[in-house]
């Protein structure tokens, strides 16, 4: 064969490779409004930056031998390249090609990729879209599949992953895209089932579509594994950059550093008018959360999902900070079971990546009810205070208003070994509410009052018991709180803590891992 000859053969494998599963179902794709896996690829990666791998790997026959009938690529775009001059390893499933679904080589090409990000100690960034696993390969497509799992779970608080779901994913490979630090699903196509809506009686019968099943906005709302939603493809991507840019490279690795023009001694007399005199009234936490932030920025996750608690990324002198902070606008604030989870696994993996966590706080207790004792509140609520006892980054606290009871221990309370705990001058941190206490300890002598003197009787006691143990001096007498501030000062303190906490090492006996109460 010549040199001619040979080059022409190339051009011809690199021209069915790029070619998926032919023009006609790419067509189609971009017909429904999906992008093909390489447009995305191209759409994520900076221009020219993209070298892909293993372009040739093409799908395994029942003996053993690659099969030259098959898709050169097995439904699968993988590859490293740059996304905002930062070095990143990628893949995109291409729905041309079996409908994306995974076969032996397509899940040991993605299994590659994913082993190679980790070497380099880099990010992962996923594209999903594709419907479960090859029924063609059999046990040879499970067996693949179960190497990408293993190499995931091994990746897993090493590297940042970020799943892409932008078409239906379905099954074992559903499970492969909620392994990620973060999954992101388009509004209108990105859709996760365990079980295909095919086999699902309530899709059969007509009472749930779809969409309703698994997609973006229940997973968005209800099973909380949509951490944010994309409108369109190129939202998707410009919310992996956004994300990215507050995580480093690796787990031992600094998080990205970005100047602001914000002053680290700006003072705020907006947040002095905030929070109501009424300690009934709401108000809403995230107004509290930007106006300390740098330059008001707040990129919030799982928003929809148990929206009493409140969870995000943010910077503070210009250095990324997880935030956690309480809504009194749902539910008055109070950590449910949902609530419990969603904070504790951000906590980890804010943990996980370095970047110091701090908590705003405005907790009157764990919720109460029938539904929340059967569902367990007693094991999710130690999940929240195992995660923030457990994480060694700097760990902030701000007691806004009220810390009650047992959410007063679980939201990063001194006691739990956290760095730094302030409290503006409307907190209240007891066992509960004065109004509650009053009526449980007084009791006799509420009701030996007479009919007229009653009610001043127990305001009398309520303000007593406010001034005997409610009142954030009597915390900071003990130690509890490092110091009572002004509202207006918030960022400045927590910005000049930070700054002393930047060389925060700690050390604790060594163990193999605590034994979270899943």
């Amino acid at each position: 064969m010549t040199q001619h000859d040979s080059l022409e053969e190339f051009r011809e494998h690199r021209a069915a490779a790029t070619a998926g599963g032919g023009m006609k179902r790419l067509e189609a794709i971009r017909n429904s409004g999906r992008g093909t896996a390489r447009e995305r690829i191209r759409r994520l990666i900076d221009e020219g930056s993209f070298s892909e791998l293993d372009t040739f790997v093409n799908h395994r026959s029942n003996d053993g031998n690659h099969h030259l009938l098959g898709h050169l690529g097995d439904g699968v775009v993988a590859g490293h390249g740059m996304l905002d001059g930062r070095r990143i390893y990628c893949f995109a499933q291409d729905f041309s090609v079996h409908g994306g679904s995974m076969g032996e080589m397509h899940a040991r090409k993605i299994a590659k990729v994913v082993e190679m990000a980790e070497r380099a100690r880099v990010p992962l960034i996923g594209i999903w879209d594709g419907g479960g696993q090859r029924a063609q390969d059999g046990i040879s497509s499970l067996g693949g599949t179960g190497e990408l799992l293993d190499r995931l779970v091994q990746c897993s608080g090493r590297i940042p992953m970020i799943s892409l779901v932008l078409g239906p994913v379905v099954g074992v490979s559903a499970l492969a895209a909620s392994l990620s630090d973060f999954t992101i699903l388009g509004r209108e196509h990105g859709q996760l089932f365990m079980s295909s809506p095919l086999e699902t009686p309530e899709v059969l019968s007509g009472e749930v579509d779809s969409a309703g099943l698994g997609g973006a906005d229940l997973h968005a709302s209800r099973s909380g594994i949509a951490c944010l939603v994309a409108e369109d493809e190129d939202d998707a991507i410009d919310i992996v950059a956004l994300l990215l840019s507050h995580l480093p490279d690796h787990n031992m690795a600094e998080p990205p550093y970005i100047a602001s023009a914000d002053p680290f001694d700006r003072t705020s007399l907006k947040l002095e008018q905030m929070v109501p005199d009424n300690p009934n009234k709401p108000y809403d936490m995230l107004d509290i959360i930007k106006e300390v932030v740098d330059d008001g920025g707040f990129l919030e996750l799982f928003a929809s999902y148990a929206d009493n608690i409140v969870i995000g990324f943010a910077r503070l002198d210009g250095q990324p900070v997880g935030i956690v902070g309480n809504q009194p606008r749902v539910l008055a604030g109070c950590l449910d079971i949902d609530a419990s989870i969603k904070a504790a696994r951000f906590i980890r993996t804010c943990d996980a990546f370095s970047i110091p966590i701090v908590t705003f706080e405005d907790v009157p207790g764990f919720l109460p009810g029938v539904v929340q004792e059967w569902g367990g509140i007693i094991r999710h609520g130690a999940k929240l205070l195992f995660a923030y006892a457990e994480a060694t980054v700097p760990k902030l606290t701000v007691v806004v208003r009220k810390a009650y009871g047992g959410a007063y221990l679980a939201m990063a309370c001194k006691h739990l070994q956290t760095d730094y705990n302030v409290a503006w001058p409307t907190a209240e941190l007891a066992v509960m509410g004065a109004e509650g206490a009053v009526n449980i300890i007084h009791r006799r002598e509420i009701a030996a009052a007479s009919e007229e003197e009653r009610e001043t009787v127990r305001e009398e006691l309520i303000n007593e018991y406010k001034r005997k143990f409610g009142d954030p001096y009597v915390a900071a007498k003990n130690g509890w709180l490092d110091d009572v501030i002004e509202p207006s000062e918030t960022r400045l303190r927590l910005i000049r803590a930070l700054r002393l906490l930047k060389s925060k090492r700690e050390w604790s006996p060594p163990k193999k891992h605590g034994n979270i109460p899943l």
